[in-house]
C-alpha cells in the first residue's frame, strides 16, 4: 500500500489514518468495556461467595438505565438543567432504588434456596430474568425510549490529519468515575469490616458463621454492592448510547458474565480486565471486520482463552474441601 493516496484532489497520509482511526477505537473500546467490567464484577462476586451464577444480574443492569431515563425526565420536568447537579442525583437515585432490588432479589428468591442443589438456584435465576424483563415490559412498554444526549462536547486531537481522534466529554466521564469507583471498591474490600467479612465468606461460608460474621447480612450487602456497580453501569450506557429498552439487559448480561469467565470467575480484577478485553474486542472487529460478528468475535475469544487457561486470565483453581 503506497505511503500517500489522493482523495478529492488532496493527498492523504494512509499509515497516520490507520494510526488515528486504531487511537478512536481504542477509546472507543475502553468506554464500552468499562460498562462491561462493572456489570461483571456484580457476576464475579457473588460467585465467589455462595457459587452461584446470578442470571438476572443482567436484568438489575436494565432497570437501573430505566431508573436513570425516569430520574432525567422528573428532574427535567422540575427545572432542573444544571447538568452537574442533575448527573450527580441521577446517580445516586439510581444506586439506591436499584440496591432495593438487588436486596430484595437475594432476600425473596435466592436465600431459601441456598442449601439447595445448585441446578434449583440456577433455573431460579434464570426464572427472575424472565420476571423483571416482562416486569419491566409491563410497566414502561416495548418501545424503544430515548434520551437526549446530556452531555456533549468533547477533546479534538490530530486535527491537522484526515482522521480527527475524538474523546468526548461524557467518555471522560464514564473513564474518571468507573476508575473512582473501582478505587473506592478496592478501598472497601481490603480496608473494611465488610470487606474482611466478605473474604471471609468467600473462603469458608461456615467458618465465617463460626467466628461470628453474620452470613446472611454480608451476601445480602454483597448483592446489594453488586446491583449498585451494575445501576452505575445502566446510567453509563443510557447517556452513552441514548436509546434503552426492556431487552437490553439480557445482551450486555451475557457479555458481562462472558467477561467475568474470560478474566476469570471469582476474580475481581478478573472480572475488569475481561470487560476491557469484550469492550476492545468488540470495538476493533467492528471497525476493521463485519459488524454482524462482533459477538461470535467475543465468544470465539473466550472459548480459545478456556482451552488453554480454563479458570480464565487471573483465575485460580477451585480447591475442593474434603
Amino acid at each position: 500500500m503506497p505511503a500517500n493516496v489522493t482523495r478529492g484532489g488532496s493527498p492523504v497520509n494512509c499509515k497516520g489514518f490507520v494510526m488515528e482511526y486504531f487511537l478512536q477505537q481504542l477509546i472507543n473500546g475502553l468506554t464500552l468495556g468499562m460498562i462491561y467490567g462493572l456489570i461483571a464484577i456484580g457476576y464475579t462476586m457473588v460467585y465467589g461467595i455462595i457459587g452461584m451464577i446470578n442470571f438476572a444480574h443482567g436484568e438489575i443492569f436494565m432497570i437501573g438505565a430505566f431508573v436513570s431515563l425516569i430520574t432525567f425526565l422528573l428532574l427535567g420536568a422540575l427545572g432542573i438543567t444544571w447538568i452537574p447537579l442533575a448527573v450527580l442525583v441521577v446517580l445516586i437515585a439510581t444506586m439506591l432504588f436499584t440496591s432495593v432490588y438487588g436486596w430484595t432479589l437475594e432476600r425473596v428468591a435466592y436465600r431459601p434456596l441456598r442449601d439447595s442443589p445448585r441446578l434449583a438456584a440456577l433455573i431460579t435465576a434464570i426464572g427472575m430474568s424472565i420476571f423483571l424483563q416482562n416486569y419491566v415490559q409491563l410497566l414502561q412498554g416495548a418501545r424503544i425510549k430515548p434520551l437526549p444526549p446530556v452531555i456533549s462536547g468533547g477533546f479534538r486531537f490530530m486535527k491537522e490529519s484526515d482522521f480527527v481522534v475524538t474523546l468526548s466529554y461524557l467518555q471522560v466521564f464514564i473513564i474518571l468515575l468507573t476508575i473512582t469507583l473501582m478505587l473506592v471498591f478496592t478501598y472497601v474490600i481490603n480496608r473494611t469490616s465488610f470487606g474482611r467479612a466478605q473474604r471471609a465468606c468467600q473462603q469458608d461460608l461456615g467458618m465465617a458463621a463460626l467466628i461470628g460474621i453474620n452470613v446472611d447480612r454480608t451476601i445480602s450487602l454483597t448483592f446489594v454492592t453488586g446491583a449498585s456497580l451494575a445501576s452505575v453501569a445502566g446510567l453509563m450506557f443510557l447517556m452513552n448510547y441514548g436509546v434503552i429498552d426492556f431487552y437490553i439487559g439480557f445482551l450486555a448480561g451475557i457479555k458481562a458474565f462472558t467477561a467475568a469467565v474470560l478474566g476469570g470467575i471469582g476474580s475481581l480484577p478478573g472480572a475488569m480486565l475481561g470487560g476491557l478485553l469484550i469492550g476492545l474486542i468488540e470495538a476493533f472487529w467492528s471497525a476493521y471486520f463485519t459488524v454482524e460478528y462482533k459477538d461470535v468475535a467475543a465468544f470465539a475469544i473466550l472459548v480459545l482463552v478456556l482451552i488453554f487457561r480454563p479458570t480464565g486470565l487471573l483465575g485460580k483453581p477451585d480447591i475442593e474441601k474434603v
